[in-house]
């Protein structure tokens, strides 16, 4: 039976596709005529898809058909009737502050669980990966990208800001003053400066990218489960930790390990 006959179609709806084959999860953004650009919908579907995980899957790969991983938010969303059956900006803009939010939060769901500590999430990125693309890239734990790959952030110049969850990897990756000069210009960031100021993890030819993302999700699987779930939840709360209690951290979950592998977990 070849790769492509075993995959299992999950979800398939609203610009995005979901295949699962044994601990690989695959999720597609399908719409390349419009560069795989985003909407409500798409980010419904999105939170569904995580949602939808197997217990099974350890790796989620995340990539765009056609030319443009995702070049941002479709151009609709700025015309005064917005998208049917969804609040206008104008519509949002004369909520209240905790209507707002609601809303608002409920996009962010499809940006959110890309980081849960049990799966490991890879974004396979190619050309324009704008605004909302960016952020979508940026909500994965690792991002693999052609040369022609193009990172920006353009809400600002829009007067917006970045609202999907993007601004908190972003400073991870490259520190607070590169990430403000990133997203208050609006530039392009290409490949070799990706990964060079931390962006991209790695950067390979473009008909190398899909298995250049196999033989990475191929490593992860090769570690133990628990001990990549574990080592995933200490590095992801360093950043908010002191040095002495992400020493106790370490302890803590280093005892659970052994534990667990001396088969005296509770």
């Amino acid at each position: 039976m070849t790769s492509l006959d075993s995959v299992l179609e999950v979800l398939d709806k609203d610009g995005v596709r979901l295949t699962v084959e044994d601990a690989v999860a695959t999720v597609t953004l399908t719409n390349p005529a419009k560069r795989n650009a985003q909407n409500p919908a798409l980010w419904r579907a999105l939170a569904e898809a995580g949602r939808s995980l197997p217990g099974s899957v350890r790796v989620v790969v995340l990539r765009g058909e056609g030319k443009s991983f995702s070049a941002g938010l479709d151009r609709q969303a700025f015309t005064p009737e917005g998208f049917d059956g969804e609040p206008s900006f104008l519509e949002m803009a004369r909520g209240s502050d905790a209507e707002l939010d609601a809303i608002i939060a409920g996009y962010q769901e499809a940006f959110t669980w890309w980081r849960r500590n049990d799966i490991v999430s890879i974004a396979a990125v190619q050309g324009h990966a704008i605004g909302a693309g960016f952020q979508l890239a940026l909500a994965c734990d690792l991002r693999v990208v052609a040369p022609d790959v193009q990172f920006a952030m353009r809400e600002t110049s829009l007067g917006l800001v970045p609202d999907l969850t993007g601004t908190h990897p972003l400073v991870a990756a490259v520190g607070y003053a590169r990430a403000l000069e990133i997203c208050a210009t609006g530039r392009f960031v290409h490949a070799d400066e990706a990964e060079r100021i931390g962006l991209a993890n790695l950067v390979v030819p473009a008909g190398e990218l899909d298995g250049a993302v196999r033989d990475l999700a191929a490593a992860l699987l090769a570690a133990p489960r628990d001990a990549v779930i574990e080592t995933k939840a200490l590095l992801r709360g360093a950043q908010e930790r002191t040095y002495e209690d992400q020493r106790t951290a370490e302890r803590a979950s280093q005892a659970r390990r052994l534990r667990d592998l001396a088969g005296l977990a509770d």
